[in-house]
């Protein structure tokens, strides 16, 4: 029994990043214990998305790569009779898409299990938004461990409204959309309800995260993708629940491949080479950040009133039709900054397309962050030392953002409540002032105590994956629990 093959099924939500952060943490357990052995199940991205070819790209990358560690990636067929999203019901969809595929899933499942010389079924590690495959692993007779690559706090958060719901008989639409502060056990400080997700501020969206956490309290464990030296109160709230599964933070997971090779010799990095150490503030807003042409103007009016040295990662919205909005590159971003921006900032600044996010925040010369606070980037900024400026447009971002903010002390605030309709391109948006975004650059590129933080925090979040440290630890007691299903 000792040499007998765990195996190891993961199965991650849509979208690139999700993909990613399950190959990283696959890699964790096998390159821990070489009796691990993983196949990870990709949906094909449905109709409409810009993000398939993208993901296509990476999974035929990556899968040559994958076969030398004990990694298998498997693409699963599409089920065409999945209607294009209603972006009245974006949730609904997701959580439909993902059950189409428990059938595909168990007859793979089934299959790899009944080749000779496979190992041994212990488990599924599923997305935290692929939560029917639940009653998938349980007709296997396995346990189901959910990866969440969000953060414990908004684990937290999603517990406490479920909480408040099922067992408190509380209106928590009418809580959700009111201007009151909420008490949350996994939060110091009370949470304003307006940085609230605005997917979870009505009725189809609130179901879903009751289904969502109702299954969690199915699973055996739930690994967190963050570190117990940065969220100490939310991952101690979350342990104290003795009726919720054990949270194990594992984090941070990252994919810091992008630091090496090719992008070394791009320009914009060519350009950081010959600035001073700290100086230039990044903005960079994810696969999914874009604005309009006012809400540009405003951006680049702020950066040039502060003198601060800048790249500036501008995508181009994506077409109404598209079914997951992934945003694009301007050929030409004249067409949308202020006359004679470029030319005027040309000695100080790069407007860029697509950015190499990891390169430029490991680079010597960044010493700030733009960012919409995905949790994702805030992980990276932190492990490379930068401070960030917290512009949230997005899902749970708002409340990364107030953590980040008010909890640790470890970014500012340009604005927190800030929020932009990711599956309806033409609804109302604020507009951010210049003057609002260039106090914000001030004050993240000048302030010397949260920059001294964020210094500390990378050292511990390090510390955390490195032999000895906490996330390592956790994740031995899971490759202990996997090997405990073998008998």
């Amino acid at each position: 029994m000792a040499n007998t093959i765990a195996e190891l099924v993961f199965i991650p939500s849509i979208g690139v990043g999700h993909i990613i952060s399950t190959i990283e943490i696959a890699k964790l357990f096998v390159n821990r214990d070489q009796h691990l052995s993983v196949t990870i199940f990709i949906f094909k991205t449905p109709p409409g998305s810009d993000s398939g070819s993208a993901i296509t790209t990476y999974v035929t990358k990556s899968s040559a790569k994958m076969a030398m560690e004990r990694i298998r990636l498997v693409e699963l067929p599409q089920d065409e009779t999945i209607p294009k999203p209603d972006p009245k019901a974006p949730m609904t969809f997701i959580n439909e898409f993902i059950k189409s595929h428990c059938k595909n899933v168990t007859d793979a499942v089934s299959e790899i299990m009944s080749r000779p010389n496979s190992g041994r079924l212990v488990g599924f590690v599923i997305d935290m938004f692929c939560i029917s495959m639940v009653d998938v692993a349980n007709e296997f007779h396995v346990p189901t461990y959910v990866f969440y690559t969000s953060n414990a706090a908004f684990l937290g958060y999603k517990l406490c409204i479920q909480t408040l719901h099922d067992t408190q008989n509380q209106d928590v639409l009418e809580l959700s959309n009111s201007d009151v502060e909420i008490a949350i056990p996994s939060f110091v400080n009370p949470v304003p309800a307006k940085v609230f997700p605005a997917v979870y501020q009505n009725q189809e969206g609130l179901e879903f995260l009751l289904y969502c956490v109702r299954k969690f309290r199915e699973v055996k464990a739930i690994m967190v993708n963050t570190f117990l030296e940065l969220e100490t109160h939310a991952i101690d709230s979350l342990s104290s629940d003795t009726s919720f599964p054990l949270v194990y933070p594992v984090g941070p997971v990252l994919n810091l491949d992008d630091i090496a090779g090719k992008v070394q010799d791009s320009d914009v990095i060519c350009w950081l080479d010959g600035q001073p150490p700290s100086s230039v503030v990044v903005l960079c807003f994810g696969s999914m950040g874009s604005f309009e042409e006012v809400q540009v103007k405003e951006i680049a009016y702020a950066l040039e009133r502060s003198g601060h040295r800048f790249v500036w990662s501008l995508r181009r919205p994506p077409s109404p039709e598209q079914t997951l909005k992934v945003v694009g590159d301007y050929e030409d971003p004249r067409v949308v900054l202020p006359e004679g921006f470029l030319e005027r900032t040309a000695g100080v600044g790069k407007v860029i397309g697509w950015a190499p996010q990891v390169a430029l925040l490991a680079h010597r010369a960044v010493g700030g962050f733009v960012s919409h606070c995905g949790w994702n980037s805030i992980l990276e900024s932190l492990w490379f030392g930068v401070p960030t400026a917290a512009w949230p447009m997005y899902a749970e971002q708002q409340m990364n953002a107030f953590e980040m903010v008010v909890e640790m002390g470890l970014a500012v605030e340009i604005k927190l409540d800030y929020k932009k309709d990711m599956f309806n391109t033409k609804s109302n948006t604020v507009v951010v002032t210049a003057e609002e975004i260039e106090g914000g650059i001030r004050r993240l590129m000048e302030d010397k105590t949260m920059r001294t933080k964020v210094k500390e925090i990378s050292k511990k979040s390090r510390a955390a994956v490195a032999e000895g440290g906490s996330s390592y630890a956790a994740i031995g007691c899971l490759i202990q629990d996997f090997k405990m299903n073998l008998t």
